[in-house]
């Protein structure tokens, strides 16, 4: 009777059907591509499932670099250290690594003399006689290779090779949102970063430069022993660098804020709370929407919106009373921050201060990366509402 392999068997000759072992091995797969965080421990750790299926002697895995140019080795088994330290990183185009990225399916290779000569190493001749490539695909796409090093007369069962070619698909896809969660948050960060720098050339850095030509005034009166200016731009000095360090304490005080784990939500209402206490007005909050569905990054920008206006409120609005509303109609997000201050004088409506400042800028920029709108109103009853409109995102239809 003729062996079957203990892991990976046909439940006929011709139906083509994984056995409940290998689906084991699959499900194994998908369970920590749901859980697991980090894609390269998970290629390390199935990389000795990959050598046991195989029957091989040792194995290595690898992983395309993002310029496509180089494969990087992110895990090995049983090769020598010398080996693991020389084969590092290795171009695209080299060798049997170099093969397994260009093609779409588990290959093997009995010709291993150029990794020989590459190497410098005996491995390659005195205990591995071939290489079995197993490409991660994406879309027809090699995102990584895991490499099984076999000895003299070894080869891998048919069956192991469908089961590898499954477990290809499954691992490629996880490489492939790894790179574009990485993309996603190099883009946050950039635009993050980019806020930050308007925020501080359209506060701190102005407010400096108004300082620093005070002094050079400030330094001519002094040499004429014009007293009575050079107190005058003295103290216009003294009240640059205090709404200097004013506006410094702000940007830290918003950087550090980190918005609720649990939500948009709770984290405004944590807002309001820090609110009242800060700038002793009375603060209500309706949330009108039963299921909020942003994405973290619209959270994010929703949160400093609110956040931006709460700190108007209290450096120029002198109210006593706000109220944020949150609300949802007709596929538009609607959130309102009303104020009983002493709202926008009509004759500065675009060019007022208010209107000028980096505090308003910089929430028109993230209304903008909500595709919404931003607009600021004075109330018939006195004070201001500022309004932010967006559309709800539409849900991806399912594959």
């Amino acid at each position: 009777m003729q062996d079957i392999h203990p892991l990976i068997q046909h439940t006929s000759a011709d139906s083509g059907n994984i056995s409940v072992p290998a689906l084991k091995v699959l499900s194994e797969i998908t369970t920590s591509l749901s859980t697991d965080a980090n894609v390269e421990q998970l290629l390390g750790r199935f990389l000795s499932t990959m050598v046991r299926l195989a029957g091989a002697q040792a194995g290595a895995v690898r992983i395309i670099t993002d310029d496509r140019s180089h494969l990087r080795l992110i895990g090995s088994i049983g090769l020598p250290p010398d080996l693991v330290e020389h084969e590092a990183i290795v171009s695209v185009d080299c060798g049997v690594c170099g093969k397994a990225a260009r093609e779409v399916s588990v290959s093997s290779w009995n010709n291993v003399a150029f990794c020989q000569r590459q190497a410098n190493d005996s491995y390659f001749t005195d205990i591995c006689n071939s290489v079995v490539a197993v490409p991660l695909m994406h879309r027809n796409q090699v995102m990584g290779v895991y490499n099984l090093f076999m000895e003299a007369g070894k080869s891998v069962p048919e069956d192991v090779r469908l089961l590898f070619r499954s477990i290809s698909e499954h691992l490629g896809i996880a490489l492939e949102n790894a790179r574009l969660t990485r993309e996603n948050m190099r883009i946050s960060l950039m635009n993050e970063r980019q806020m930050l720098a308007n925020q501080i050339h359209d506060s701190l850095a102005q407010t400096l430069a108004y300082a620093k030509m005070r002094l050079t005034v400030l330094s001519d009166a002094m040499r004429r022993e014009d007293y009575p200016k050079a107190n005058r731009y003295l103290g216009d000095v003294e009240e640059a660098v205090d709404l200097a360090y004013a506006d410094l304490r702000n940007l830290i005080t918003q950087y550090r804020d980190r918005i609720n784990p649990r939500g948009l939500v709770p984290a405004i209402q944590e807002l309001a709370k820090s609110f009242r206490k800060k700038a002793n007005a009375d603060v209500d909050f309706l949330n009108l929407v039963q299921d909020v569905t942003l994405t973290p990054d619209e959270e994010i920008q929703v949160f400093h919106i609110i956040q931006e206006s709460l700190y108007n409120i209290a450096k120029h609005a002198r109210a006593r009373h706000v109220v944020i509303t949150f609300d949802l109609e007709n596929g538009q997000y609607i959130i309102n921050v009303a104020d009983d201050g002493v709202g926008v004088q009509k004759k500065h409506d675009e060019s007022s201060t208010m209107g000028k400042s980096f505090g308003l800028t910089i929430m028109r920029e993230r209304a903008a990366r909500l595709n919404g709108k931003l607009t600021i109103e004075s109330r018939p009853a006195g004070g201001t509402v500022i309004r932010l409109v967006f559309p709800k995102r539409k849900p991806e239809p399912a594959a």
